[in-house]
């Protein structure tokens, strides 16, 4: 019976770490995904005076807030973001996440 707990427990935890190790985004398809965010963003992420900068940010920071433009649960008021974000999957979204995180922010 403690045997069948204990490998229970390690195939669930294998699952979880297996799950999360898929559900991080990779940063070379963020890159490819990017072409259309330089255009406010810039081509470093550092945005400028009318937009902010993005990178460097936490990758869950910069889902939550692409979900919550999708979503409308954070409104722009020209819905700039909306057209941008409102195609991209949760996959697009991490992979964009994962690579603005990998770049050098603001000092």
């Amino acid at each position: 019976m403690l045997t069948r707990k204990l490998v229970t427990a390690v195939v669930f935890a294998l699952l979880m770490v297996s799950g999360a190790a898929q559900a991080g985004g990779d940063p070379a398809k963020g890159k490819e995904l990017s072409v259309d965010c330089v255009d406010c963003h810039g081509e470093n992420g550092l945005g400028d005076a009318d937009n902010p900068a993005i990178a460097g940010l936490e990758e869950a920071f910069l889902i939550k807030q692409m979900q919550d433009f999708k979503s409308g649960a954070r409104p722009d008021k020209q819905d700039a973001m909306l057209m941008y974000v409102e195609d991209l999957s949760d996959q697009d979204m991490a992979d964009l996440a994962a690579y603005y995180a990998s770049l050098p922010g603001k000092k």
